[in-house]
């Protein structure tokens, strides 16, 4: 059971989002509530909501979970929600927040969930500079991009049964770690948009923000911010620029729009010393922030032992941080340091108990210790926190039958296999189950 646990999981996505014969399809086009133009849809407003609800969470937890500091949550909340009121869908059920991640990017789900990582926070340096971010992501939201990409892979992705629809990345350069350990990754459930919806979604960005009563100076700064960002191409800036293409001009757009169109507004107000005040907490542990980014970058070009002293310096500055507890943990795992991954995650859960990753890697810790009672434990937790992930069921299964119990094992295997047909662990699932006499092997 040991020499494969480590290996790589199929590219599938992680599960599906709209199971075959439970979408609910319009008549195939509706009116594009900005443009007032005919779209393709295949997907009402209700299955978007459905999916971010469900989706969300999970990209959430993959990013280390909501930030524990509730002021800045309340201040990001506060700011999208003014401008939020002033969209082409204020109906629809937003929520802004930081999430603890420290790679570099902002992103949307469907039905409102919006989510700005520590990494972009503190690149950031005035309130309508925040504006912005959030005024594009908004603009994602009411051009409905992601409902729209969903509605063309449908198209390219019928099925006999039905029709499974999925928001699809390109993700493997981000995911190697996670999917080792059969968990999400971060960036995994995001869109990737077209030029052209990031052109709209900017457009979208500084009408809503200076309707919010920001100058649009903010979405200029933001632009030139990004701008040199994609020039050196950093580590914490590629899912950024995988998921939001940047180019030239936009930033020029920006500078066009705020000089003609919304010349008007230019004197409004930026705010930076707001923003200073809201963000100051954030800004005092700047210096273990970056530390992480550095220790992240390492662990993507698998230098885990360098990555190890830069999450030390991280945790020197900000000791009970839960996504340097978490990181490190990670990086203790891939050394096959067990006991030390224990330890980090031990601490990690104490930091913030709502929060599901830890759980996992403890539970995939034990797994890895042969202690399948207590994995056992860990996975349940888990799924208390965070249902959904089908490789919880599959390493439940593991650690029945490392416990002994057959039946409930091939239980679990079997309900994986519902779920997830291709990979080595959907292989192992099946090989198991046909040795132990549940199903007749494949012809």
């Amino acid at each position: 059971m040991e020499s494969w646990m480590l290996e790589p999981v199929s590219r599938r996505i992680f599960m599906q989002i709209l199971a075959a014969g439970t979408l609910s399809l319009a008549a195939g086009c509706a009116t594009n509530p900005v443009t007032g133009q005919s779209q393709l849809m295949l997907i009402s407003e209700e299955k978007e909501i459905e999916i971010d609800r469900s989706q969300s969470p999970h990209q959430l937890s993959a990013d280390y979970g909501r930030s524990q500091d509730e002021d800045l949550n309340a201040y990001l909340e506060r700011t999208g929600k003014q401008m939020a009121a002033r969209t082409h869908r204020p109906h629809m059920p937003y929520s802004f927040q930081a999430v603890n991640a420290t790679y570099i990017n902002a992103y949307a789900f469907p039905g409102g969930t919006i989510a700005a990582t520590r990494g972009i926070l503190l690149k950031l340096e005035s309130e309508a500079e925040l504006a912005a971010l959030l005024g594009h992501e908004l603009g994602h939201v009411n051009a409905r991009h992601t409902a729209e990409i969903m509605s063309k892979n449908i198209l390219t992705s019928a099925l006999v049964s039905g029709i499974a629809a999925y928001v699809g990345t390109r993700n493997s350069r981000y995911g190697g770690l996670a999917a080792r350990l059969g968990m999400l990754g971060s960036g995994v459930l995001l869109a990737h948009y077209s030029r052209d919806n990031e052109r709209q979604a900017d457009a979208l960005g500084m009408e809503y923000m200076v309707r919010a009563g920001y100058s649009p100076k903010g979405m200029v700064e933001l632009m030139d911010m990004l701008k040199s960002m994609s020039r050196h191409r950093m580590s914490a800036t590629q899912i950024l620029f995988a998921t939001h293409p940047m180019s030239i001009e936009r930033y020029r757009t920006a500078v066009k729009k705020a000089s003609g169109l919304y010349s008007g507004a230019g004197n409004k107000p930026v705010y930076r010393e707001r923003y200073m005040d809201n963000t100051a907490r954030l800004r005092s542990i700047r210096q273990a922030v970056e530390a992480m980014q550095k220790g992240e970058a390492l662990m993507a070009r698998q230098k885990p032992a360098e990555a190890d002293e830069w999450f030390a310096r991280a945790l020197k500055q900000a000791p009970r941080d839960y996504a340097g507890l978490v990181m490190t943990a990670k990086c203790k795992l891939v050394q096959k340091q067990l006991d030390a991954a224990d330890r980090y995650l031990d601490r990690a859960r104490q930091v913030y108990p709502a929060e599901a990753q830890a759980c996992f890697l403890k539970g995939f810790v034990n797994l890895k210790k042969k202690k399948y009672r207590q994995a056992l434990q860990n996975f349940s937790d888990y799924e208390f926190r965070l249902a959904g992930n089908p490789n919880v069921v599959f390493f439940k299964g593991l650690c029945h039958e490392g416990m002994g119990r057959r039946p409930a094992a091939a239980e679990a295997y079997h309900a994986y296999l519902q779920v997830v047909r291709q990979g080595r662990y959907a292989q192992y699932a099946y090989n198991r189950l046909v040795q132990w006499g549940y199903i007749k092997p494949k012809s």
